[in-house]
């Protein structure tokens, strides 16, 4: 089918924008669109010979849903998946699926298969386009359709899931493949680096081919995790990405807490551009932002996923064969509480548990933060810290003193564990400030500073302080490039990959000790 000229798309995207605005101002909660979503979900689904063992019936109620559907993982769906990528039809989703995509890493840092439907496909690219419009409502016009799209994702190459056993099934990175499988317009008016650039495989060399490609580039829009485009922004040589591509006026990041990064990429981005953030997964296009930041991101209730939420205290007190029943639809969040997200998706999956933490700003229009991840929470002494705690508290404690963060983490440190149990310790935060900063903190410095701010804003935190269950934290500052060093050598460098912030255990902890050489302590 022949393309037709950008001007006719810029057209129609203004007009779209136009309907997404009006959409916004007359939205309710999002359960009528949720109860819809699972509704036309459940005869595709009753139609696999995986979900129809279990159940699922075309006209099943919600009610009936959630008894006879335990939570689902990557792992308890494996077997199916991999029936899916022998060649089998309509185990998780009706006929054969050929693609498969990478997830970022579980909790348990290994990375699993999704099968990728062209309705999980069609699905990305409605919520995607959604997310933009998103930001052309705020913008007040449709300009950003006028230039071009810089995706600094992952790797668009794609490979046998088995080389040793063929079967015509590939996997590699969601962002990839939908590269691969844009429509016609998109892939020649919107799309950078082009296909052959994002096929580069190594994060250094496709950072350099980008560059080179987008140099005399019209940009209007770049995309991905904010680390990376500040590594693209600083590889740029310039100084702000505006002064370099006057047009650009909008920069969509997630997957991470923009949290310490938000003064760099401000900076580098330069006046005018305006900072949009998406939540994302590799499973579902879940929210976008569609008013100021602070407010939480817009739920997507009307892009063909159906959302449910656990209570996070429900989820750590018991197992995920019953627990499942305590999760609610949208219809029943509060304000305030930390839940497990749970999607039913047009890709397959089924009451299936991302590990993220979401908290509710507001439930009409249904507004969410994601706090961080189920297996991630710091915990150890029940003090309740998730990785948005951490982050705040450490970009409140460096923007007051001026000082830049480059990355950290924080592990559990126990320094006493009686027989009944009973654990006191600390927290080790290993950090690495930006060569830049002005006046650089001692460890002592920043600890102090660290321990009096989650004192004031986590209540669970200054309870576990004032009864010595958890004593002072302590401090460990890196060396420049430590923490760049760790992703490298861990294959977790550029892509979707990110940094562990928090963990429950000390294994990178441990990782950094014997690299950085610290003395026993």
């Amino acid at each position: 089918m022949p393309v037709r000229p950008k001007f006719f798309h810029v057209l129609g995207l203004g007009l779209h924008t136009a309907g997404v605005e009006w959409r916004l101002r007359r939205r309710g909660g999002g359960t009528a669109e949720q109860t819809a979503a699972l509704a036309a979900l459940l005869p595709r689904l009753a139609a696999t010979s995986h979900w129809r063992s279990l159940g699922v019936e075309a006209r099943l109620g919600y009610p009936a849903f959630q008894a006879r559907i335990p939570l689902q993982t990557h792992a308890s769906i494996a077997p199916a998946v991999a029936r899916m990528v022998a060649g089998e039809a309509g185990v998780l989703w009706p006929g054969v699926c050929r693609l498969f995509a990478r997830t970022a890493g579980v909790a348990d840092g290994t990375r699993r298969l999704v099968p990728v439907t062209e309705e999980l496909l069609t699905h990305f690219q409605t919520a995607g386009l959604r997310a933009v419009l998103h930001h052309a409502v705020a913008a007040r016009n449709a300009g950003v359709f006028r230039g071009r799209h810089l995706l600094l994702g992952g790797t668009a190459a794609v490979e046998p899931v088995d080389a040793a056993r063929p079967t015509g099934a590939v996997s590699g990175d969601l962002s990839g493949i939908a590269a691969l499988s844009l429509p016609g317009w998109a892939a020649r008016h919107l799309h950078e680096p082009g296909l052959a650039t994002a096929a580069i495989t190594d994060p250094d060399q496709r950072l350099a081919a980008v560059l080179s490609r987008v140099a005399g580039t019209d940009l209007s829009l770049i995309a991905g995790l904010p680390g990376e485009i500040i590594a693209f922004a600083r590889a740029a040589a310039a100084d702000s990405l505006s002064a370099r591509w006057p047009n650009l006026e909008c920069i969509v990041h997630g997957g991470e807490a923009l949290g310490f990064h938000v003064d760099a990429l401000r900076e580098l981005a330069g006046p005018g551009v305006r900072l949009h953030e998406v939540y994302a997964a590799t499973e579902a296009f879940i929210a976008a932002q569609d008013g100021e930041a602070s407010r939480g991101l817009g739920l997507l209730t009307d892009q063909g996923v159906f959302f449910e939420f656990l209570p996070l205290e429900e989820l750590e007190a018991g197992s995920l064969e019953t627990t499942g029943r305590r999760a609610v639809p949208l219809a029943g969040v509060k304000v305030g509480v930390d839940y497990a997200l749970i999607v039913t998706t047009p890709g397959g999956l089924v009451r299936h548990l991302l590990e993220d933490v979401v908290r509710f700003t507001s439930v009409t229009p249904a507004r969410l933060l994601v706090v961080g991840r189920t297996g991630r929470r710091l915990d150890v002494f029940r003090e309740k810290l998730d990785e948005r705690d951490l982050t705040a508290a450490l970009t409140a404690v460096c923007r007051r003193q001026g000082w830049r963060i480059v990355d950290f983490h924080v592990a559990p440190q126990i320094t006493v564990e009686t027989l009944v149990g009973e654990r006191r310790g600390r927290h080790e935060w290993w950090i690495e400030l930006s060569p830049g900063t002005m006046a650089t903190p001692t460890g002592p410095q920043l600890a102090t500073e660290l321990d009096a701010k989650l004192s004031v804003t986590h209540a669970p935190y200054a309870d576990r302080r004032a009864r010595g269950i958890l004593e002072a934290p302590v401090v460990r500052l890196v060396m420049p490039g430590v923490f760049e060093h760790w992703r490298r050598f861990h294959g977790r460098w550029g892509g979707q990959n990110k940094m562990t912030r928090c963990a429950r255990d000390r294994v990178i902890a441990d990782e950094f000790d014997a690299m950085t050489r610290f003395a026993p302590h």
